[in-house]
């Protein structure tokens, strides 16, 4: 049985919204790596397509012709960081 074009469109964009979530944990996952190489002034080592991704989302800033982190991106990085259970 052939699909409709609606049922392809619907294919589409869950296969694009799950493209979507898979980069963001991605890059959420390699948010602290990437402030370390910001801290330690290698950001030519961060993937021009990463830095464009990170400002969408929020979680790192241009300023002054730099790049660092923002509230957002401090709370994604503080989330990340395994927990203690005492």
């Amino acid at each position: 049985m052939a699909s409709t074009p609606q049922q392809q469109q619907k294919t589409r964009a869950a296969l694009k919204a799950a493209d979507a979530a898979e980069r963001r944990e991605r890059l959420r996952r390699a948010l602290p790596a990437t402030v370390e190489l910001l801290q330690s002034r290698q950001a030519d080592r961060i993937d021009d397509s990463d830095i464009e991704a990170y400002v969408s989302l929020n979680w790192l800033e241009w300023h002054g012709g730099g790049l660092r982190l923002t509230i957002t991106g401090r709370n994604v990085c503080a989330q990340s960081l395994p927990t203690v259970v005492a």
